[in-house]
């Protein structure tokens, strides 16, 4: 007797929607990880004057310290949608630029060791955090990826060619400038538009890959619902830091050209995001995915 393929099994169904599911490792991370941030960013943004008693060093000057805070609430709004979020590859994108960004951290503690409060329990924070998260967060990674291996998404319409090129050439500028301020911090020092040292240069090189390689990513995949959870964030961030230039405009130096350059490139950020938002709710409706 012939068999419809087209019905399947209560065992079939079940394997077919095993694929693109978050595991418990990644959940917990997240979990873990998104109390830590929020605290930071307390400090960081809500403190700023204050970091040399409650933060694992002194930043200077606060619009440093609220940059590095308002980076940190992005990620908490991220790994928070980790914890909950159905689909896999809603937020796999981020898992990458978050393990650059950790060991950047890690690198600049190492290279600055001297400038941190020892003996606090803030810096013994932040060195368990950059010291472990570099290999804890791309291993997490992996064994999702390998988790759902094979997975066949749902057919589903792509960002404009137009629009992921936009994204990846952003992605890369800020890819090379955060490589610039790693390595070469003291070419960067003398044109940003607020006072740096070289540990805060290399801050900004974490925060700054952060959006670069996100935008490569996103560049890559072309799918609103990969790209989604992860925009919301930086969306977040550049918020909070174009408020933050508000708040430290005594500090900022517009006078030269790279002040006004800073603040172009937040705005190109959000106006891709809002691209990608347009494209991504007109074409919503005919994607089987979770967009997040």
């Amino acid at each position: 007797m012939a068999t419809d393929s087209s019905v399947q099994s209560p065992m079939q169904s079940a394997t077919l929607a095993a694929p693109d599911r978050v595991l418990i490792a990644s959940r917990v991370l997240a979990a873990i990880i998104v109390p830590v941030l929020v605290a930071a960013f307390i400090v960081l943004y809500l403190f700023s004057d204050n970091t040399a008693a409650l933060f694992a060093w002194p930043i200077k000057p606060p619009m440093s310290a609220m940059m590095l805070g308002a980076t940190y609430l992005g990620g908490a709004y991220f790994f928070t949608r980790v914890v909950f979020t159905r689909r896999w590859h809603t937020v796999q994108v981020g898992f990458i630029p978050v393990t650059v960004f950790s060991a950047i951290m890690g690198i600049a503690t190492i290279l600055h060791w001297d400038k941190f409060t020892h003996g606090k329990f803030a810096f013994e924070l932040w060195a368990l955090l950059y010291f472990a998260a570099p290999f804890v967060v791309p291993v997490v990674w992996y064994l999702n990826q390998r988790a759902n291996r094979g997975n066949l998404q749902p057919a589903e319409r792509h960002f404009s060619r137009g629009l992921r090129i936009a994204i990846g050439v952003l992605g890369g500028v800020l890819a090379l400038s955060s490589a610039i301020l790693l390595v070469f911090p003291q070419v960067m020092i003398p044109a940003w538009p607020w006072a740096l040292t070289p540990l805060t240069a290399r801050a900004m090189a974490a925060m700054f890959a952060l959006p670069g390689l996100v935008g490569i990513l996103v560049a890559m995949d072309g799918r609103w619902s990969s790209a989604s959870i992860i925009f919301q964030a930086q969306a977040i961030s550049i918020l909070l830091f174009l408020l933050a230039l508000i708040r430290t405009s005594d500090e900022i130096h517009w006078g030269v050209w790279s002040a006004w350059t800073f603040l172009a490139g937040l705005l190109l950020v959000l106006l891709f995001i809002g691209w990608a938002s347009t494209q991504g709710g007109r074409r919503k409706s005919q994607s089987a995915e979770d967009p997040g």
